[in-house]
């Protein structure tokens, strides 16, 4: 049966998602108190109070839960209990309104009008498929059958930073709603480049999301969301590690944009209900980066892509009418994405990373190169499908849960590419110490090929749960064994370093790379023993979660830089890592007035088996990964005696995270720390005003650190920030 939630009394706790008439809130799952899962959910009110409105904003929140901010919005790396990815595949599932965002790269958006937000962690495979290995993001949003008004919110805050968003949500009809949000903002940025001295990190957004909910009959439910957005920012503030300087002098931009048509069909039948979901999604990017990100002319890459993507969930539940119940699907998606990414090599670059490499191995037959500009250029075509069979039941006995599931998984990747440099250079002769010149040798290469690879994962899964009452206490206690699958792929920006060293090789100096080898990832998988409880209060003062889990990981993908003075970024497969650790979080409300939450999550990931090579890093952290996350948060809410004001809330919040190790090596990394924020709000039933401050103590730290041809780099997080956010609810005003 689809999860329904009844409307409550507007005297209910305000995190509690109040719904005006029976919607249905998930597709595969019951609410998850009573799941064998460590799950953390987010109501409306508390994603007002804390900011939320991307994935980002639930970082350190959620126990073992990290998303770094650095890079541009194309970066949306998440790390989730030492299972993470920086490029490609994701680790974690985001769904919104039951639909699956597909590309990794369009996960940073901004949303308006969340109103309930849960992240379940640990694998969830079995029932979401690829990509969801370290847990699944679920995010509803306000319907027009729910809600009808107007909503509207404006903020203002350091950097020049500025959003506005609006929505009209109404009933046509009893049977049909409809709804458009459209948002906004700007910002100068925070981040100074010293050779241009302008901030590098600015930004400029637009987005709107319209809603259509038609109840033809009271069985029977449709929703379509078709959503658009634009954005066009600047990025990349990363500063050379030997100076402290953020200083180049190409180019740092993206720009994208984003649709999307999401439709959702459910039939409550008497013994079952049969849902189905069905999305397109397209993406037309463009990224400039200047990759040495020194004041050098040295390289430049411009990687311009457009990509659709067309996925079909259907998904048949019986509806909880006994002891037995079961849910059966079949998902089946086709990807289609093109992309150019081609490399200018600038003068710099030119003569440091060609002509003295070569000149010093062969000092007799020095070579200058003709032009001082030359472009590798790389072209690809990347479409993927795949189809899915998977069942889940659970049998019901006494106050025990036993769940079983299996997802058979066909995923089949290709890639088409073409390589080509056409450029020449000067050939001299200087072996009795005279250097005259020999002749001039063109450089024409055109390269082509494709390769294809086919996946077939079998992911299973074990689950209990045990089921304790005790006075107005509310538990219970649960295990669980599953099957975490990432799918495998192509290292598309290394096709660079495949063309610059082939290039050298035919002048005799550097490495004739395998591109099968070179370019081919395989999945990683994983598996996930967990046992964990759950514990409330019956008028839901207190909720408390505990786990602790074990993940033995193979082929963990892993993001890398090749030795040297290279130019691009590899996904490879570590041997072998393992993970263990454990998460508590809580929410408890003493007195009316007063709400505290806390959560902390502890992770331990070493490799067990990883050589390059060179170097066994056996028993080293894997990387980019938080050993511990904290959040800790208490507001106090006073009812005023004010017609305008009825009442004010104060809220300290920490955030914490560290230690990340940034190299496999362990020899650089970001120490424990901690962020506090702060703010007031003042509030009436139908407008509130907010005045926030983020890093209120200025900490100092780094969200990401790399290596670009052997120099250092690394981001500082954001500053201290403030700002004022006008939030407006007028409900049963609009009526057509």
């Amino acid at each position: 049966m689809c999860t329904v939630l009844l409307a409550r009394p507007v005297d209910m706790p305000s995190d509690t998602l109040s719904l005006e008439e029976v919607t249905v809130l998930a597709i595969k799952q019951n609410a998850l108190f009573g799941e064998a899962v460590a799950s953390t959910e987010i109501g409306e009110k508390l994603a007002e109070r804390l900011d939320i409105k991307s994935v980002k904003g639930i970082s350190d929140v959620v126990p073992n839960f990290f998303v770094p901010d650095y890079g541009s919005r194309i970066t949306s790396s998440i790390y989730v209990r030492g299972i993470g990815a920086r490029i490609d595949q994701p680790a974690v599932a985001l769904n919104i309104d039951n639909v699956p965002v597909f590309s990794k790269d369009a996960y940073d958006f901004d949303l308006a009008d969340i109103t309930q937000l849960e992240m379940l962690r640990g694998p969830q495979s079995t029932l979401y498929g690829r990509n969801s290995m370290g847990g699944v993001i679920n995010i509803l949003t306000l319907g027009p059958m729910q809600w009808q008004g107007v909503r509207a919110m404006a903020e203002y805050g350091s950097g020049a930073t500025w959003r506005l968003s609006g929505s009209i949500y109404n009933k046509v009809s009893k049977h049909v709603g409809l709804s458009l949000s459209v948002s906004g903002g700007a910002s100068d940025g925070f981040f100074t480049n010293e050779y241009t001295g302008n901030k590098c990190d600015w930004e400029h957004s637009l987005s709107a999301r319209f809603k259509t909910e038609w109840r033809p009959a009271a069985n029977v439910s449709v929703l379509n969301t078709f959503a658009v957005s634009r954005l066009d920012q600047g990025g990349y503030p990363y500063e050379y590690m030997q100076t402290g300087v953020i200083s180049y002098n190409d180019t740092c931009s993206y720009y994208r944009v984003c649709m999307s048509d999401g439709v959702t069909v459910s039939v409550r039948l008497p013994r079952f209900t049969l849902s189905s979901i069905t999305s397109w999604q397209y993406i037309d990017d463009d990224m400039h980066l200047d990759q040495d990100f020194l004041p050098l002319d040295y390289f430049t890459l411009r990687q311009k892509r457009k990509e659709h993507v067309f996925t079909q969930d259907f998904v048949l539940r019986s509806r909880n009418s006994g002891g037995y119940n079961w849910l059966t699907g079949l998902f089946g998606f086709y990807r289609d994405m093109r992309m150019d990414a081609p490399v200018d090599f600038h003068d710099d670059g030119i003569a440091a990373l060609i002509e003295q490499k070569r000149n010093e191995a062969n000092p007799y037959f020095p070579i200058h190169w003709d032009e001082r500009s030359f472009e590798l250029l790389s072209n690809f075509k990347y479409p993927s499908y795949g189809v899915a069979l998977y069942h889940e039941s659970t049998l019901c006995i006494g106050r025990w849960d036993l769940t079983a599931g299996l997802r058979a998984d066909l995923e089949s990747p290709s890639l088409s590419y073409t390589s080509e440099c056409h450029t020449s250079y000067s050939l001299y002769d200087n072996s009795d110490g005279i250097c005259s010149f020999l002749r001039k040798v063109p450089v024409d290469i055109a390269d082509q090929g494709h390769m294809r690879h086919t996946y077939v994962q079998l992911l299973p899964k074990l689950a209990a749960v045990f089921r304790l009452t005790s006075g107005s206490i509310v538990s219970n206690l649960y295990a669980n064994i599953a099957k975490g699958y990432k799918a495998g792929g192509f290292n598309t920006q290394m096709f660079s370093d495949v063309l610059q060293q082939r290039l050298m090789n035919m002048m005799g100096v550097g490495i004739q790379y395998d591109v099968d080898q070179i370019v081919s990832y395989k999945p990683e998988k994983s598996w996930n023993f967990e046992l964990g409880g759950h514990l409330e209060s019956a008028d839901r003062n207190l909720r408390a979660d505990a786990s602790v889990f074990y993940i033995d990981c193979t082929d963990q993908q892993l993001t890398m830089f090749p030795d040297g003075t290279t130019t691009g970024r590899i996904m490879t497969n570590a041997g072998k890592t393992r993970s263990y650790g454990f998460e508590l979080s809580a929410h408890y409300s003493p007195v009316a007035p007063l709400d505290l939450h806390a959560s902390y999550g502890y992770t331990n990931a070493r490799f067990r088996k990883f050589d390059n090579g060179k170097v066994s890093y056996a028993g080293k952290y894997v990387p980019y990964a938080p050993e511990q996350t904290l959040f800790v948060a208490a507001s106090y809410n006073l009812a005023l005696p004010f017609s305008f004001c009825k009442t004010a809330s104060i809220e300290v919040a920490g955030h914490g995270a560290g230690r990340i190790y940034w190299d496999e090596a362990n020899s650089v990394s970001q120490p424990f720390y901690m962020l506090l924020d702060a703010s007031v709000t003042f509030a009436h039933p139908r407008y509130s005003l907010q005045i926030w401050t983020r890093n209120v103590t200025g900490t100092k730290y780094h969200t990401f650190y790399f290596m670009s041809i052997g120099n250092q780099f690394v981001q500082r997080g954001r500053p201290f920030t403030a700002g004022v956010t006008l939030r407006i609810k007028l409900d049963n005003i609009i009526k057509i």
